[in-house]
């Protein structure tokens, strides 16, 4: 299918436009784990400071589980009333947590009240983070151009990564101008204003966007209905639960944990653990356009092959070598090699589930199918790894990735050589 310059244009914007919010629901979401040290003393009463933190930690882990709830309830507004509908209301509801949590008074000021709506602003956040995912992944996936769809809905992790970079970036430059006292009193809100004020630019540019769900599809009376989705559906669901499982464990142990297991495991400094993850994330984040567009040559179905194959192959040898590894070069080359498998799946970690669903319940069944993996499977992955180490068995977790690897790689033979569903192309 050819296309005019006009179309080519309207389509890259729409790309741009959806990527853009994508970025600041991840950034809202990601700058709370970020600030916590500094915040957890005002939303809890006077306490030992490891109970403040785990009790910051209970509320982003409630954030964490609201994820799968979203994903239905944004999936099945997207079905039925558009994608634009449900891509506008959770980068709004997003905004208004940020927001909430930026001008919330303290335990000192209201009481139990304190905690208790910032619990609110994170299940508010948690729905919307929740219900972006299937939404942003299924408009993307849509409206890309034909040939170079892989290439183009890679972008959603662009910005989710961006998104974490673009936290890391804010707090340390807040680091860089205010001390530890002013944090701790009043500059950790400036990140929570900031993301607010984005979702904003955002919000803007998604009342922008042209829809992409056809009127008869939503009008069909399976149209969102998570009945219909397992009634009709249910092989496709449980092959994309499969390969989500280690795609999300894979992709939190390599992202989140791995700082963690450098100072921990490895013993580097917390300075030059930082370091490292924010050089191998951007190196992660500028592969994942290179690898979506290796999905349009060779297909997702050989993607999906290789990121499980090399994953179950690579991952004890790279764990191994990284317990004692002193070069951070040589880290930064382990990690990297590491985040490059995991590319071969998060780059086309949505159109791989996009084309597994038909258009009435394409939504809900990428949505769901993913938030509930990434809680079960990717939100418990640092729980995971430090229960094992704390019981002196570390290499155990390796396995247990490993193992969940050899899950994805046998999953992905279900997967069709060319799409279940064909997505739009008006």
């Amino acid at each position: 299918m050819s296309y005019t310059v006009s179309e080519k244009r309207q389509r890259i914007f729409a790309i741009f436009a959806a990527s853009s919010g994508n970025l600041v629901e991840w950034f809202d979401f990601y700058v709370y784990a970020f600030c916590a040290v500094y915040f957890a003393h005002i939303f809890f009463p006077k306490a030992d400071p490891t109970v403040q933190l785990l009790n910051t930690a209970g509320v982003f882990a409630a954030g964490f589980l609201m994820r799968p709830i979203g994903g239905w309830l944004f999936g099945r507004l997207a079905d039925r009333h558009g994608r634009k509908k449900s891509l506008v209301i959770s980068v709004a509801m997003m905004c208004a947590g940020s927001l909430l949590i930026a001008c919330l008074p303290g335990y000192d000021s209201i009481g139990i009240w304190a905690p208790f709506l910032l619990l609110v602003a994170r299940l508010f956040q948690g729905l919307s983070v929740g219900g972006e995912y299937g939404a942003t992944a299924t408009y993307m996936s849509e409206i890309a151009m034909k040939g170079q769809r892989g290439f183009y809905s890679s972008f959603q992790y662009v910005t989710l990564i961006g998104g974490q970079l673009l936290a890391v970036l804010v707090i340390i430059i807040l680091q860089q101008f205010l001390d530890d006292a002013q944090m701790r009193d009043w500059g950790w809100r400036i990140p929570f204003v900031v993301g607010a004020a984005a979702a904003v630019i955002a919000l803007m540019l998604r009342k922008t966007l042209t829809e992409t769900a056809h009127n008869l599809a939503s009008e069909n009376k399976d149209a969102g209905s998570i009945k219909a989705l397992f009634r009709y559906h249910k092989k496709a669901f449980f092959t994309v639960l499969g390969y989500t499982a280690g795609g999300s464990l894979s992709f939190y142990t390599f992202t989140t944990y791995m700082q963690k297991y450098l100072v921990n495991t490895a013993h580097m400094s917390i300075k030059t653990a930082s370091g490292i993850m924010t050089g191998c994330l951007l190196a992660y984040m500028l592969m994942q356009p290179l690898f979506g567009a290796l999905s349009d040559r060779i297909g997702r179905r050989n993607n999906m092959l290789l990121f499980g194959g090399l994953g179950a192959i690579c991952t004890i040898p790279i764990m191994m070598l990284l317990q004692g590894v002193t070069e951070p070069w040589v880290a930064f080359a382990l990690i990297s090699c590491a985040l490059a498998i995991v590319s071969f799946y998060t780059s086309i970690s949505g159109i791989v589930k996009a084309e597994m669903f038909p258009v009435e319940v394409r939504a809900l069944g990428v949505g769901l199918s993913y938030a509930v993996a990434n809680a079960l499977f990717g939100g418990s992955a640092e729980f995971v790894a430090l229960s094992f180490k704390a019981e002196g068995h570390e290499s155990l977790f390796y396995w247990y990735v490993t193992g969940m690897l050899v899950i994805a790689f046998v999953v992905s033979f279900r997967l069709p050589k060319k799409p279940e569903y064909l997505l739009n192309d008006h």
